[in-house]
């Protein structure tokens, strides 16, 4: 009966390899006369120890051994043949016997396979042919004093792995497996051999067999499946010459394999994240077979079978593995217990292609749209760089490799190599300089390009290389035949490849010719070679503009518009292209040609240009060139006038005769400190940064605030303009750079964290205060907090002061849990502290919760309790945290002198820093305000005046506004969705959250669960100073119902039974830059005097209708996980639902932006004009607002939202806020504000001032 193909038995169960043949070896306790037996008896050299020698010799007991693991359960046996290559080999003086040993050892084991699959035809066997990694590396050197040297080539190690190959494959194997891999390169020079020799069965060209040995069968094929195996090295997680896991599997995946996984070196459980790593990431099958722990100091291996199985069956369960067996160390009773475990779980799937361009030096590089632009160093290239050219021909390698060393620092992602001039000799310079930079670990850790106009200078770079490099390049200049053929050659190598518009007409230098040729190339090199498609590489050939032939005018745009079409027509294709050619007209202006290379990238990279060849450390801002320079820049590259040539030389020689004075200007050495940091986080200046870390640093109450704010604020605008294209990489990487000076000086400052001590099994009582309703944070640390063997007594939500502290003498807890989400839950824990005291607790207090900090616990609370008081941020600090305060008494002594000294010190700090801070006084902020021209303004009015109603709005349109980001922050997996799903640490348990929770909306939405109400409202309103005043309509007309579902309530009762209603608003009292105004909500609407009625808008919105009956049933099943995810995914459903009504307002509602057309990710990411903040919040921080607001909307009637004594709204799931739709208006930071604002406000709000003071505590710049 035909077997069924080991692929498709993959798809459908685990399979077990064998374990270790050298560990069952040595329990034979074989002497030199078994190696030797009667043949090698008077061979010249010791042999004892070539365990490949044994399947010549006691091929018995290879034999045993198989069938051993066989009865073991195994369904893949390896051959003994892990040194069988001429190059291992040769250390017994045994080459010639390599194909005999290879023969013989795979017909052993497929004997034995054959004689188990007979017993047992529904459990098929499978020979799978060991090739091991050699005992020489083609990435390092053995000589420490020369690294350029190697002790074997590509070449070498090709001919070697050819040979065992062929030899397996004769002597019966079904599969080869390349093994234990510490020299990636080693790796792909075997999968290079076994590829040639594929090639070779297929065209009838198998090398003769050596020697004098004559198999008596032959069992060529033309394809064979391949498994992989790398091996990490120590805790690092990297191999020995230097990859990650991550870019090994780069580096080999070029080949169809079977399947990628780990051996040898740790035990299962040292191996788990690695192999979750490629379980996360392989487009293979997966396979792990570690070894049985680590050894011992008598190098022997103690992991019974049954603790190897325990470890093993967490890789099962998780879903990571395809293929389990073991490594050193294990023995048929391993394989057994592993076999068992293994039958209980099913495989694991593989994944869709993602057709993600992925590179790889000692790291990977993934290449995604997120990537937004790939720099290519250029300055490794003799033919562009006349001081390299001169190192390389003066054999000064060590100033070479600087120059690379460089490229990479200011912002390389790929490193350019070219050796291509008359008086170097390619191939050898080529070879030298790759294997020496393989030696620079800062260096290699990036992927090459390899670049030559000679096939056998790009070979000799690609045999050094062991990740993934791109070639660049070929063309169709010298026909379809050779383009075909050296395309074949790429791909065996496994890299990347560059193609020019070149063919056999010649260069393409129009649009049209540039499309003709990049469409024929992808046609060949998908459909005839099977080039993978996002490893194609296309170069629409930048030419030269501005050298004064008319021709050349237009060579810019039509490179942008072939990279367009190229995009559009070419699945998966990059596009990329020698940027400094554009510019060679103006080669000795360093000032012009880095400005035109600027604005060519700025529009090519709109167009979707992938990548560049560049001197990554010298590209402009597109925002920071002077707009004269970018004037004539751009007509050049746009072709936008007939004269921009003549122009743009006269412009040139203006800007190099005053080159030096343009490029010093200290003018921002004027600036306050943060804006100075800002300026030296965008331009990668170092020179002033520690004076200016420190001026700051004096400045705050931590030293973490530095980093937290001015040097955070800078890197986020940073962020801005690189993801807007205005900026790239190279001065993203200077600003890094820039941030790593700053928090190294910063680093004494801050105080390290204290070491966690074990977790001991304690009481812990939480809750979240009086007035807050929010609790997924608390219950998420409560669920930690019980998986780590403490009692949790969760009290819910809005719970009183009494209650906590009764039922925290009621049940003897350890450490008492105070949880808030709003501002005003400051206060309520500030009241359980001191009501602590009062009754003479001791037990230590933990505080968290979203607007909790260290400073304000420090400051506010801990002063009013003698116990310990400890600000946890999340629940990975909870565990440790209650571990020191539950361990012993000597250890709860010493973390509560330590947290009371630290916050001590903290209040110090903040003391000074509140005396040396100077606030504008209430009416210099005034005088300071937003700038609106408002007698050109005509505020666009709503479609109606007064409330409208929304009653079971339809989820399933809710969800589809939905932004997942937060929802895996609320389950602490950081990452933006959906890339967390790529990543190697979070991924895939990112993937499960997000299914479950795409389950739980999917039933939400079918059985109604929750329901979904909203009301908005538009009022005519005026600007009085810093509040707004709302007034009675002047025209009748009130709106009128849309739609059956949606109802016109009445004019709100609060405007009819007065006048006017007011909105009470706070104004930034920070002293400001230059020309920026301190900013307050009011700035955004007309004022009262001088100009006609404008409009505000309010709304509140809830998807919390029904989840208590839900949360009821959960928690009565004690199934804490859904009831987390009930409340994460309501919460995402409210703000989606914030998100669809804002939409549906500026476009129908009030109509101010009718024609906008935002994607959901444009909305998340607030592109829209207009903006709706809500009070609690930075910009509005006074909750009681709501009150006034609420009241406007009548929400708690009418819509089901009901407000606690805090200003929390119930249910949960809900938002609400204010709507203002003026063109300047933006979300903003109140700050600190001064106590001669806040005694005015009070007096506006007609409120003690106490009471003022209790709302706005986190505010104030004052105690």
């Amino acid at each position: 009966m035909q077997q069924p193909p080991i692929q498709e038995i993959l798809k459908s169960r685990i399979l077990v390899l064998d374990g270790a043949m050298g560990s069952m070896i040595q329990r034979y306790k074989l002497t030199d006369a078994d190696y030797r037996g009667d043949r090698f008896k008077d061979f010249p050299h010791e042999v004892k120890g070539n365990n490949d020698l044994l399947s010549l010799t006691r091929p018995d007991v290879i034999s045993e051994i198989h069938e051993a693991y066989l009865e073991a359960g195994a369904d893949i046996i390896e051959t003994n043949t892990f040194s069988g290559t001429t190059i291992a080999m040769a250390d017994y003086h045994m080459e010639d016997l390599v194909y005999e040993l290879n023969y013989e050892s795979a017909r052993l084991a497929r004997e034995a396979c054959d004689k188990y699959t007979a017993m047992n035809p529904d459990k098929p066997r499978f020979v799978a042919g060991s090739i091991g990694p050699t005992n020489r590396t083609a990435s390092l050197s053995p000589d420490v004093n020369d690294p350029g040297y190697r002790s074997v080539t590509f070449d070498e190690l090709v001919d070697a792995y050819y040979e065992q190959a062929q030899a397996l494959a004769d002597g019966g194997a079904d599969l080869f497996l390349v093994e234990t891999i510490f020299d990636t390169l080693n790796a792909k020079a075997a999968l290079y051999a076994i590829d040639l020799y594929f090639s070779d069965v297929r065209k009838g060209s198998v090398r003769p067999i050596p020697g004098s040995f004559q198999p008596t069968t032959l069992n060529r094929k033309s394809e064979m499946p391949i498994m992989v195996s790398g091996t990490i090295t120590d805790a690092s997680g990297r191999t020995l010459s230097g990859q990650t896991t991550e870019a090994f599997l780069t580096s080999v995946s070029h080949m169809p394999l079977l399947s990628i996984g780990l051996n040898c070196a740790l035990g299962a459980d040292l191996m788990r994240p690695y192999v979750q790593t490629l379980a996360n990431q392989a487009p293979f099958f997966t396979s792990a077979h570690p070894n049985a722990g680590l050894p011992n100091e008598m190098g022997e291996y103690d992991q019974s079978p049954d603790e190897m199985a325990d470890i093993v069956e967490g890789f099962l369960k998780d879903n990571f593995i395809n293929i389990i067996g073991g490594c050193c160390g294990t023995t048929p009773p391993h394989i057994k217990a592993i076999a068992e475990v293994a039958a209980k779980y099913g495989p694991r799937d593989l994944p869709e292609n993602d057709h993600i361009q992925k590179l790889s030096g000692l790291e990977p590089l993934k290449i995604t749209k997120e990537t937004n632009f790939v720099n290519i160093g250029e300055r490794c290239n003799v033919t562009g760089s006349k001081k390299f050219a001169r190192l390389v021909r003066e054999s000064k390698y060590d100033e070479a490799i600087s120059v690379a060393r460089e490229q990479v620092e200011t912002g390389a992602q790929v490193l350019d190599i070219n050796m291509d001039e008359g008086m170097i000799d390619g191939v050898q310079a080529m070879t030298r300089f790759c294997n020496l930079l393989m030696a620079e670990p800062d260096i290699a850790r990036v992927p090459f390009m390899v670049d030559s106009s000679k096939w056998e200078v790009i070979e000799a770079g690609l045999k050094c290389l062991q990740g993934k490099a791109i070639v660049n390049s070929i063309s169709l200049k010298e026909g379809e035949e050779k383009f075909i053929e050296q395309a074949e050659k790429v791909k065996r190598y496994g890299a990347s490849v560059v193609v020019m518009a070149f063919d056999e007409v010649g260069q393409a230098d129009n649009y049209e010719r540039r499309v003709e040729i990049c469409e024929r190339a992808y046609w060949i090199l998908v459909n005839k070679v099977g080039f993978p498609p996002q490893d194609i590489i296309f170069d629409p050939n930048i030419l030269t503009v501005g050298t004064g032939i008319e021709e050349h005018n237009n060579y810019a745009v039509d490179f942008i518009n072939a990279t367009r079409w190229i995009k559009e027509h070419l699945p998966y294709a990059k596009v990329s292209g020698g940027v400094s050619n554009v510019s060679f007209s103006f080669r000795g202006n360093e000032p012009v040609r880095e400005a035109i290379h600027t604005v060519f990238l700025y529009h090519a990279i709109k167009a979707g240009m992938d990548m560049g060849i560049v001197n990554a450390g010298q590209l402009g801002v597109y925002d920071d060139l002077p707009k004269d320079m970018l004037e004539h820049c751009e007509d050049l590259i746009l072709n936008r006038r007939p004269d921009a040539t003549e122009r743009m030389l006269a412009f040139a020689e203006t800007v190099k005769s005053k080159g030096k004075e343009i490029v010093v200007d200290n003018a921002w050495r004027d600036q306050p400190v943060s804006k100075r940091l800002e300026h030296a986080l965008i331009k990668g200046l170092t020179e002033y940064i520690d004076t200016d870390v420190e001026e700051a640093r004096q400045q705050s109450s931590r030293p973490l605030d530095v980093i937290e704010g001015p040097l955070m604020d800078g890197m986020n605008v940073v962020g801005d303009l690189f993801g807007a294209g205005k900026m790239f990489l190279p001065q993203v990487v200077k600003s890094a750079r820039v941030m790593k000076k700053a928090v190294a000086y910063l680093t004494p400052y801050i105080e390290a964290d204290k070491a966690g001590g074990g977790a001991a099994a304690g009481k812990i009582l939480m809750a979240t205060v009086k007035g807050d309703v929010h609790d997924i944070g608390k219950n998420i640390v409560g669920v930690v907090l019980g998986c780590n063997n403490y009692e949790i007594i969760d009290l819910g939500v809005m719970v009183p002061t009494d209650k906590i502290l009764a039922a925290a003498k009621e049940n003897n807890v350890d450490i008492i849990g105070l949880s808030g989400l709003i501002t005003p839950s400051l206060d309520e824990m500030v009241g359980v502290a001191k009501e602590m005291e009062r009754q003479g607790f001791t037990m230590p207090l933990l505080i968290g919760g979203a607007t909790t900090s260290r400073i304000h616990t420090a400051v506010k609370i801990d002063p009013h309790y003698s116990g310990p008081v400890i600000h946890v941020l999340d629940a990975s600090r909870a565990v440790p945290v209650a571990g020191k305060l539950t361990q012993n008494e000597q250890t709860y002594a010493d973390t509560l002198a330590d947290i009371k000294k630290e916050y001590a010190k903290l209040r110090e700090d903040h003391a000074k820093r509140q005396q040396a801070k100077e606030a504008l006084s209430i009416a210099a902020a005034r005088a300071n305000k937003t700038n609106i021209d408002w007698a050109g303004f005509e505020p666009v009015k709503p479609k109606f005046l007064g409330n409208k109603y929304f009653y079971d709005y339809p989820l399933e349109e809710i969800a589809k506004y939905i932004d997942w980001t937060p929802f895996f922050q609320t389950w602490q997996l950081h990452g933006k969705y959906p890339k967390i799903f790529d990543d190697a640490t979070v991924g895939a348990e990112a993937k499960k959250l997000y299914d479950d929770a795409n389950a739980m909306l999917a039933n939400i939405i079918k059985n109604k669960s929750l329901k979904a109400n909203a009301v908005i409202g538009f009022y005519p309103a005026n600007s009085v100073e810093d509040d707004i005043v709302l007034t009675q309509p002047t025209a009748s007309r009130k709106g009128s119902v849309a739609a059956p579902d949606e109802r016109m309530g009445k004019w709100p009762s609060l405007l009819q039974q007065n006048e006017t209603v007011r909105l009470h608003n706070l104004r930034q009292q920070n002293q400001k830059a230059a020309n920026l105004p301190n900013l307050c909500l009011s700035d955004f609407i007309a004022p009262i005097e001088g100009t006609g009625a404008d409009y505000i808008g309010a709304f509140a919105v809830t998807t919390g209708i029904g989840i208590e009956a839900l949360l009821e049933k959960y928690e009565a099943d004690h199934d804490d996980y859904n009831s987390i995810m009930l409340k994460a995914v309501a919460d995402r459903l409210a703000e989606a639902f914030t998100e669809l009504m804002h939409e549906r307002v500026r476009k129908e509602y009030w109509g101010y932006a009718q024609n906008e057309t935002f994607s959901n990710e444009e909305l998340i990411a607030e592109k829209y004009q207009g903006i709706r903040p809500a009070p609690g919040y930075p910009a509005c921080p006074d909750h009681t607002e709501k009150r006034t607001m609420f009241e406007l909307l009548d929400a708690e009637a009418q819509v089901g939202i009901q407000l606690t004594e805090s200003f929390a709204m119930y249910p949960a799931s809900s938002v609400s806020g204010w709507y203002f739709a003026h063109p300047d208006s933006k979300y903003f930071a109140l700050g600190k504000i001064a106590k001669d604002q806040v005694k005015d406000y009070a007096v506006r709000k007609g409120m003690p001032l106490e009471e003022v003071e209790k709302w706005l505590s986190p505010v104030l710049n004052y105690d």
